[in-house]
This record gives structure tokens, C-alpha cells and sequence, in this order.
């Protein structure tokens, strides 16, 4: 396995993926396991005191039912911001990262191409947001009963998780493009965290502002939460989005790669 560049990014990586694993799901279930004590009607009556615009800025309209108060907080606010942050650094260090520590020469001078290094890469980058969202989807399904979840249907929640995990891809592959296209990690983390707070405002505050709704489906979140998952079960058309960008997006900055000259 660790002959094949694929190989060789996940067993360089496993100790950060293992970490990452475990700290995206204990935040997950972290939260989920909380559910009790906003299921109730106290919680509810203080929700409505709140005003509508504020609650649909945070993603905080239904929080006192299973589906709204997990998609909420796991894959609505916690879950995106930290595959966000762990596919940036994944994406951004395939292929920028080695180049700055002067690795990225010694891989090319095996026989493989370019664009079979960067391919294989984002293979790499696949698998592991997969093994985020299916370690996510079973841990939240084996707490749905002590966590009085029991609303939530299984196979929601595995949709809740796949798309997270397409979020993940998404922006793992603009991290990797724009790392792949500069050389520079600095680079591509802060095109990849403009892009993210742009997304996320156009997401949640757009809507509200008269004239702008039409922003809310430029972004990437609208496209992992917007059909509700949780609720309504997998979203076909909005996982397609995810997929087609992310692909884009990876040839888009394999085809600049593959020309650039790599520094040594």
C-alpha cells in the first residue's frame, strides 16, 4: 500500500487522520448527547423570544426538535467549521507542503506523472473524509437512544454525515488545487478560509436580506444542509453539486500544476 502515492499520503497521515477521527466525532456526540436538555418546553418558549432573523443567522430555527438541533450544531455549525479546517490542512499540504519541505522533487522522480501525483492525492483526501463521515454517521447512531434521538432515522443520519464529508472533499480539493497552483500553503489555507466565511455568510445571512437570496445557493453550505438530511434523507442533487465542483476544481488546478515549474 505505501508504494502507491495513495497509499503513502494515508500512512503519513493516519496519526493526524486517527486524531482528527476522534475529535470531529467526540464534538459531534458531544453536542448530540445534550439534546435532552433542549427538548423541552422551557427551551421552547425561550426560542421564540429570540428574534427571527437572529435564529436564522445561526441555523438556530428548530432546535428543539431531533433533526433541527443535530443539524444545527454537528452539520450545521461545529461539524463544517472542523472538516473545513482538517480538509484544508490535508489538501493543502498534499502537494504545496511537500514542495516547501523539499519533498515533492523525490516523489516526481519516480515514474509517475504529475497529474497521477495530484489524482492520488485526492484519492487520499476522499478516503479520509469518508472515514470521517461514516465514523460520525455509526457514533451518532449507536447514541440516537441515550440521546433520546430516536426520531432520527439511520439512514438520515448517514446522508447528514455523506455530505459533510462531500463538504469535506469540496474544500480539501480547493486547498489541494490552490496549493498545487502556488506552491504555497499560507496561500491556499486563506484562499480556502475567504471562500469559507463568504460561503457561510452567504448561506445564513443572505436569505434575510431582501434582494439576496439568490447568494445562498453559491455556496457550498447550502448544498450540505440546505435540503435538511437529517430530515428529508439524502439529497441527490446537492451531493452532484459537491461532487462536480470538487472535480472542477481538481482538474482546474492539475491543469496549471502540470505545467508550473516546481520548486527544488
Amino acid at each position: 500500500m505505501r508504494h502507491s502515492v495513495f497509499g503513502k499520503s494515508l500512512w503519513d497521515g493516519r496519526r493526524g487522520l486517527i486524531g482528527w477521527i476522534i475529535g470531529i466525532t467526540a464534538v459531534g456526540c458531544l453536542y448530540a448527547a445534550f439534546y435532552p436538555t433542549v427538548n423541552t418546553p422551557e427551551m421552547a418558549d425561550a426560542i421564540k423570544a429570540y428574534p427571527k432573523g437572529l435564529l436564522d443567522a445561526i441555523g438556530f430555527t428548530d432546535i428543539t426538535s431531533a433533526s433541527g438541533y443535530v443539524g444545527s450544531t454537528t452539520f450545521g455549525l461545529l461539524g463544517p467549521i472542523l472538516i473545513l479546517v482538517f480538509a484544508t490542512a490535508m489538501g493543502g499540504s498534499a502537494i504545496a507542503g511537500e514542495e516547501e519541505a523539499g519533498r515533492l522533487d523525490l516523489t516526481l522522480a519516480h515514474p509517475v506523472t504529475r497529474w497521477a501525483v495530484l489524482l492520488q492525492r485526492f484519492a487520499a483526501l476522499v478516503a479520509a473524509m469518508a472515514a470521517v463521515g461514516l465514523v460520525l454517521a455509526v457514533a451518532l447512531i449507536a447514541l440516537s437512544g441515550p440521546a433520546q434521538l430516536e426520531d432520527l432515522e439511520p439512514a438520515n443520519i448517514v446522508a447528514a454525515s455523506a455530505q459533510l464529508a462531500l463538504l469535506g472533499i469540496m474544500f480539501g480539493a480547493l486547498a489541494l488545487s490552490l496549493g498545487a497552483v502556488t506552491g504555497r500553503r499560507n496561500l491556499a489555507a486563506a484562499g480556502v478560509a475567504v471562500i469559507g466565511v463568504a460561503g457561510y455568510l452567504a448561506n445564513n445571512l443572505a436569505p434575510s436580506v431582501g434582494g439576496l437570496e439568490w447568494l445562498q445557493r453559491l455556496s457550498p453550505f447550502f448544498y450540505q444542509s440546505g435540503g435538511a438530511p437529517l430530515r428529508d434523507g439524502f439529497q441527490a442533487v446537492d451531493s452532484a453539486v459537491l461532487v462536480v465542483v470538487s472535480l472542477i476544481i481538481v482538474v482546474a488546478g492539475g491543469l496549471v500544476f502540470d505545467r508550473r515549474d516546481v520548486a527544488v
